[in-house]
């Protein structure tokens, strides 16, 4: 667990993916006492935590100690998806002011990698050979990416905003980003060079343009994602 997450936050970061990834039902009952024990805490973080996804609109309380799982509308989506866009585009804009030239050059360094994994998919493909695991490779390369953009923000309450915040838990997102790419090859490739184009504006201090690129991006991923749900 993260340092600075509290027993409250990992309660609702666990309920919240449990339900994103469909291991939580809508209409399914869950109660204090049996979210406690399955994740070995007290009742109170949990009962802390389903406040909080009932704010969200993920749960709804039908008793004193249990709630269910609510049904997920499109408009309760598209708001999550709204804090989600805007919290990455604060990201890079923070990033854009605190990030160290190690971490700056971490992020060209893991491009660079992106970079020799896309040549080797293409030339796979044109040889009609398997890419599961490049593609795998590219997709834990792309993440390496994103987390450590958010690690150049040098602010971990808005990062851990921003996780508690994702439409789609890391492990779904993989899922739909895989679905994707087996029905169409050049699925996400139109926004990669955004990319470097984020690292120059990251380099240049140029917050303005970070946040930018940065809420294109996650409003195109985020888009292309849910049309495949």
């Amino acid at each position: 667990m993260n340092s600075a997450e509290t027993l409250a936050d990992q309660a609702y970061r666990y309920v919240r993916t449990a339900i994103a990834d469909g291991e939580l039902v809508a209409g399914e009952k869950v109660t204090e006492r049996g979210m406690a024990d399955r994740l070995s805490i007290s009742p109170t973080p949990v009962r802390e935590a389903l406040r909080r996804l009932e704010i969200d609109g993920l749960i709804e309380r039908i008793g004193p100690r249990t709630v269910q799982v609510a049904e997920i509308r499109d408009a309760a989506i598209d708001d999550l998806a709204e804090v989600e866009v805007g919290l990455r585009g604060l990201v890079a804009r923070f990033a854009a002011r605190h990030a160290t030239a190690e971490q700056l050059d971490a992020l060209d360094t893991v491009l660079d990698r992106a970079d020799d994994l896309l040549i080797l998919l293409k030339e796979r493909r044109r040889q009609d050979r398997s890419t599961d695991r490049h593609l795998t490779e590219l997709l834990d390369t792309m993440q390496e990416f994103n987390d450590t953009v958010s690690a150049c923000a040098h602010n971990p309450v808005l990062v851990r905003m921003l996780e508690q915040s994702r439409v789609f838990s890391r492990s779904r997102r993989r899922e739909l980003l895989l679905s994707r790419v087996a029905e169409d090859d050049t699925f996400g490739l139109e926004r990669y060079t955004s990319h470097r184009a984020l690292v120059r504006a990251l380099r240049a201090r140029d917050s303005v343009t970070a946040e930018r690129l940065a809420l294109e991006d996650a409003q195109g991923g985020l888009t292309a994602l849910r049309e495949g749900r």
